[in-house]
């Protein structure tokens, strides 16, 4: 009998992060830290672009959504892993191991397109600073975000699609902490189909990871076409710092993915890949607003400002 015909199977098990019980509260507590860290900066970051005059401009535009997807994304994995640690059995509904599966990859895809995008958006000011009002206007930079999520949403809906096509009678038992696709598809009891639906599932996070990584590198390309012409020293500097923690952002990201989707299947245990994950779940969505508010100057002016402006209030009341 297949899965979804037996209601009391309509339960999956997650194997969690580790299986060491000395492990648990110790991991807890870590990840918690991470997942506060996270959630403050990221918030912290898109609420002071907000509240900034300064900020009011479409790199810090696209640095405000960036930072709502890591928020996004840290929230769809962290709490359940959380409660995992505390739990004596991690188990997960069918119908929330598929609506994680379909947040995961709409937050995941789309951070990949608003890298590019982010991209675009350092390319026009280094090369063609005097068209960058002009080029980067209001609606251009919303129909970016728009573009960025509904392609996170079709890959979601792709994704989910195909793996409730499937049917799970071998086990039910999931070997990670959550419900990503490739143990997801390690489930099914058909080898034929699920061969089928993994070639699928590989060539959609090909094109995925591909159009993102190229259009970011041909973008780098012609800025450090430009950079290398500048004979002025203080504009390489001022060039350079424009695109130094998008860089930094750009290379964790696909550097991340690609040590998670597309390595050789022989190359690492499970309990490695769970340790890749790991470090993009959890580790990038708190990293990436210390890379862009440590590096930046604008990014602390407006932060001491809006501490004075707080100090201020507080001491008229």
């Amino acid at each position: 009998m297949s899965f979804r015909g037996n209601y009391e199977m309509q339960k999956f098990c997650t194997k969690g992060l580790t299986q060491q019980p000395e492990l648990q509260l110790p991991l807890f507590l870590l990840f918690l830290g991470i997942y506060m860290v996270s959630g403050v900066g990221n918030l912290g970051m898109s609420l002071l672009i907000a509240a900034s005059p300064l900020l009011h401009t479409p790199m810090y535009y696209f640095l405000s959504c960036f930072s709502f997807i890591d928020l996004c994304s840290s929230t769809v994995i962290t709490p359940q892993m959380l409660v995992n640690f505390v739990k004596k059995k991690n188990t997960i509904l069918y119908s929330e191991c598929i609506a994680q599966l379909f947040f995961f990859v709409i937050f995941v895809v789309a951070e990949g397109y608003f890298l590019t995008a982010m991209a675009y958006d350092r390319y026009v000011p280094v090369c063609s600073p005097l068209l960058y009002n002009v080029t980067m206007f209001p609606w251009l930079c919303s129909l970016l975000v728009l573009i960025a999520f509904i392609l996170g949403v079709l890959s979601a809906v792709t994704h989910t699609t195909a793996m409730m096509k499937l049917s799970f009678c071998k086990s039910h038992i999931i070997n990670h902490y959550f419900c990503d696709v490739l143990p997801f598809l390690n489930l099914s009891f058909a080898p034929t189909h699920t061969s089928v639906m993994s070639s699928y599932s590989l060539l959609l996070r090909g094109f995925n990871s591909l159009v993102p990584t190229l259009a970011v590198a041909i973008s780098y390309a012609f800025i450090f076409y430009r950079i290398h012409h500048i004979h002025s020293s203080e504009d390489l500097f001022k060039d350079f710092g424009t695109c130094s923690s998008h860089l930094i952002a750009v290379g964790i990201f696909i550097g991340s993915i690609t040590f998670m989707y597309f390595k050789r299947p022989s190359s690492n245990s499970l309990d490695q890949e769970k340790v890749s994950s790991v470090f993009y779940t959890t580790m990038i969505p708190m990293l990436n607003p210390l890379i862009y508010s440590l590096r930046n100057k604008d990014v602390k002016k407006a932060l001491r400002k809006v501490l004075v402006r707080s100090e201020f209030s507080f001491l008229r009341v």
